[in-house]
Parts: structure tokens; C-alpha cells; sequence
């Protein structure tokens, strides 16, 4: 038997790149869906909270 581990595979980078956020990004599981499903609430959160400088008009 050859005992020769297999390299892994490298995620593909265009596939990443491409990718844009959908809303079904929140129900998948794989790591890009969650990644784009969580920077997508994090900037909508910080649109609604606008910037301190907004605050004082």
C-alpha cells in the first residue's frame, strides 16, 4: 500500500472574487455563504448607526 497523504485542495479563488451577498447566504453553510452573510449585517448594522459626525447635525 502507498501511505502518500493527498494535498489538499486549494479553495477556488475566482469562485471567491465572483461571489456577491444573497439573501439565501444566511440559510447556507459553507464558509463564504457565512462570511458574506455576516459582513453583510455588519455593514447594514453600522449604515443605520450613520458616524459620530452625522449624529450632530
Amino acid at each position: 500500500m502507498n501511505s502518500k497523504k493527498q494535498p489538499k485542495k486549494q479553495p477556488d479563488t475566482n469562485e471567491m472574487t465572483d461571489r456577491q451577498f444573497e439573501t439565501e447566504d444566511y440559510n447556507r453553510q459553507d464558509a463564504l455563504s457565512q462570511g458574506l452573510a455576516e459582513t453583510h449585517e455588519q455593514v447594514s448594522d453600522a449604515y443605520q448607526e450613520g458616524s459620530f459626525e452625522d449624529t450632530d447635525r
